[in-house]
C-alpha cells in the first residue's frame, strides 16, 4: 500500500523491518509497487536496506525487477549494495538485462555494480544478455568495459551464444568488441562451430 500514513501505523505494531510471511520487509513491498514516497520514508526511518527475502532477492533487487526506476534510485543513493545475489547467483544487474532496462543497468554500474559478476551458472550479465537477445543492452554493456571474453561454467563465450542463435547483429557487435573466434569450450568447440550445428554457417 501507497499510503504512508497506514504504513506508519503499520510499523507501529511491526517494525520498520517486519516481515511477512515471504519474509519481504515494507521495503521490499514498497519498492515492487513504485511506492516512492514511502520508500523514501522507510529510509528516513532507518530500515535495514539490504535484507533478504525468500527467494534472496533486497529490495534493490525488487525494485529492478518490477521496473522502478526512482525506487532504484534512491536505494542505491542511500548506500544499497548492488551486488548482493540471490538464489541463483543474479545481482542487481543480471535482472536489470532480463528485465530489459539499459538506464536501470546504467544507475546500477555508476554505484559500483561488478559488470562481471557471474551467476551460479557462470553468467555474466553480458552473456545473459546475449542470451535473451538484448541487442541494446549488449551494446551497451561493451560500451561500459563488459567482458567480451566472459565465459561460463561450459566455457561458452557470449559469441558463441549469439551464434548458436544466428544473432548476425550481436555477432558483429562482438566482433567488433574483439571477440576471438578461436576459443574452445569443454566439447572443444569454437563460435563457428556452434553456428555450423545450429545450421547458421554461411
Amino acid at each position: 500500500c501507497g499510503d504512508v500514513d497506514q504504513v506508519r501505523r503499520g510499523l507501529k505494531k511491526h517494525g520498520v523491518d517486519g516481515r511477512d510471511k515471504a519474509e519481504r520487509t515494507p521495503l521490499h513491498l514498497a519498492c515492487a509497487n513504485g511506492h516512492v514516497d514511502v520508500v523514501t520514508y522507510l529510509i528516513e526511518n532507518k530500515c535495514k536496506l539490504n535484507l533478504f527475502d525468500n527467494d534472496n532477492r533486497s529490495p534493490l533487487m525488487k525494485a529492478v525487477q518490477c521496473q522502478q526506476e526512482k525506487c532504484v534510485a534512491i536505494l542505491l543513493e542511500h548506500g544499497a549494495d548492488p551486488n548482493l545475489a540471490d538464489v541463483d547467483g543474479n545481482t542487481a544487474l543480471h535482472l536489470a538485462v532480463i528485465s530489459p532496462n539499459t538506464s536501470v543497468a546504467g544507475l546500477l554500474l555508476e554505484h559500483n555494480a561488478n559488470i562481471d559478476a557471474e551467476n551460479k551458472e557462470g553468467c555474466t550479465p553480458l552473456i545473459l544478455a546475449v542470451s535473451e537477445h538484448q541487442e541494446e543492452i549488449v551494446e551497451f554493456l561493451l560500451k561500459k568495459g563488459a567482458d567480451v571474453h566472459a565465459r561460463d561454467q561450459c566455457e561458452r563465450t557470449p559469441l558463441m551464444t549469439a551464434a548458436s542463435g544466428g544473432e548476425l547483429n550481436l555477432i558483429k557487435v562482438l566482433l567488433h568488441y574483439g571477440a576471438d573466434v578461436s576459443h574452445k569450450d569443454t566439447n572443444g568447440w569454437t563460435a563457428e562451430d556452434y553456428a555450423v550445428i545450429h545450421g547458421y554457417s554461411r
